[in-house]
This record gives C-alpha cells, sequence and structure tokens, in this order.
C-alpha cells in the first residue's frame, strides 16, 4: 500500500499534531481545551510538550483534538 498518495477527502492529511494544538491554544486556550476535552494534560500544568507525548500514546484523545480542531476551522 502506497503511503504517500494524496487523501483529498481527509481534512488532516499533512497536518501535524503539534500544528493542532498551537492551532487550539491559540484559538480557545487550555482552559476551554480542558472545558472541551476531559483530560489531564489541559488540566493541570498544561504545555505542548506533555500533551504531544499523551496523545501519541493515545488513540481516542488524539481523536478528540483532531474533532475539536476542525471545528475550529473556518467554513469553506
Amino acid at each position: 500500500m502506497d503511503t504517500n498518495k494524496e487523501q483529498p477527502n481527509n481534512s488532516l492529511h499533512g497536518v501535524k499534531l503539534i500544528d493542532i494544538l498551537e492551532h487550539l491554544v491559540n484559538a480557545l486556550g487550555w482552559e476551554t481545551m480542558a472545558s472541551e476535552i476531559n483530560i489531564n494534560c489541559f488540566k493541570k500544568d498544561p504545555s505542548i510538550k506533555s500533551s504531544l507525548k499523551f496523545l501519541r500514546k493515545t488513540p481516542w484523545a488524539r481523536e478528540k483534538v483532531e474533532y475539536l480542531y476542525l471545528k475550529t476551522l473556518p467554513k469553506k
């Protein structure tokens, strides 16, 4: 299977997790992110580094973060 093929229907294709987190922090802030997604890395001493570490190991949380990111993007 060739993983380099374009994914025109995947809104997250080519978007890095760090870019998603930075966008959310700038758009919403940690407090709002924690109220939307109940995970400790957003609530207690939040940082990009700790959030990346947690989200890379926790698929269900990453899916919620990706969904929140998509909700904050401007509509086309």
